[in-house]
């Protein structure tokens, strides 16, 4: 069940032995969530000089808010101490760099499947996206007036964040 597995298993064993995470409860220490892609470029903790325990992380392709990505930061302004929140695209992301109807056939071609009847999210304007999310989140009931959210992109050269108004 685990053959494939054997070298990151080795690393969690030295990250365990090492760990120093005990005691958690949980919450959002520095009171920051962040929506952001799934891109292995992004760092999220780090970009913006935070550590573990600092922060919920919220990622998916595109870095979109999503009907699920909007429970949890309910559950993170409500419950977690969220009280900033940060929604993060990125330079060069595959989301933003394709139609549907591409991602959807090289989705089909890699699988040999028909992929035409899934909405992968494809991005068109990664601004106008970013400022709807903003939106979405501002504007959801269960979300305080007090919480500050902003849009961003990360530029994944440089490592800088531009904000999007």
């Amino acid at each position: 069940m685990t053959a494939g597995f054997e070298d990151l298993l080795a690393a969690n064993k030295q990250f365990a032995d090492a760990h120093n995470l005990q005691g958690f409860d949980g919450i959002a220490h520095a009171g920051v969530a962040m929506v952001t892609c799934m891109d292995s470029r992004i760092d999220p903790l780090r970009m913006i000089g935070l550590a573990p325990g600092d922060a919920k992380i919220l990622r998916n392709p595109g870095g979109r808010v999503t009907d699920q990505v909007l429970v949890a930061i309910v559950l993170g302004v409500t419950l977690l101490n969220v009280n900033r929140i940060l929604v993060v695209e990125h330079t060069r992301c595959a989301m933003a760099s394709s139609t549907e109807a591409e991602l959807q056939e090289r989705v089909g071609n890699a699988t040999d499947s028909d992929a035409s009847w899934m909405s992968l999210g494809a991005i068109t304007d990664q601004e106008a996206t970013i400022r709807a999310d903003v939106h979405r989140i501002t504007s959801h009931p269960l979300v305080p007036a007090s919480t500050e959210v902003s849009g961003f992109i990360y530029d994944v050269d440089t490592g800088l964040l531009a904000p999007v108004s």
